[in-house]
């Protein structure tokens, strides 16, 4: 959905309503059935004015803010030309395109490896060492190249994926 006139409907109908960014983010909670709610960051995306302001958001979430604030959707967003069904965050899109536009074809050494994953040096020892423990293996990825490590991203990235779906 897209926000009408920049927000500017929205944040009428939260003035009307008495209801400041945090106090709309607690009553979507109630109407919400699942009793979930949105987040008052979300709320504060989809209804502020500011350069954070978001445009679009999911469809759940401006059907929540509609009950919230005792409106029909159509009131206060429009359809957009496609269909948002989770978050409107950009991160994953970010890293989505990241994955596919920066892996090298090569492999990387540890400090290449992580600016790349913007992790440590530090942490990618201890994913080692604790990889090394549970699976009596290396870290996905991990090649010895004389006495240097070395890393293959599209293998490191793809465990590290596997092991956060299977946790």
């Amino acid at each position: 959905m897209r926000r009408l006139d920049k927000g500017a409907p929205l944040r009428a109908a939260m003035k009307a309503a008495e209801l400041d960014i945090p106090r709309l983010a607690a009553k979507t909670k109630d109407v919400d059935p699942t009793g979930e709610g949105l987040s008052r960051a979300l709320v504060g995306f989809i209804a502020g004015g500011g350069k954070t302001a978001r445009e679009e958001c999911s469809d759940r979430a401006a059907e929540l803010i509609a009950t919230a604030l005792g409106k029909e959707v159509d009131d206060l967003f429009q359809a957009s030309v496609f269909t948002l069904r989770e978050s409107t965050s950009t991160r994953r899109l970010q890293t989505d395109e990241r994955r596919k536009s920066e892996l090298p074809e090569r492999l990387m050494d540890q400090t290449e490896l992580s600016q790349f994953l913007r992790k440590s040096m530090s942490w990618i020892d201890k994913q080692i060492q604790e990889w090394a423990q549970e699976h009596e293996s290396h870290w996905p990825g991990l090649i010895y190249v004389g006495r240097s490590r070395r890393f293959d991203p599209h293998e490191v990235l793809a465990g590290m994926q596997r092991q956060r779906t299977s946790a």
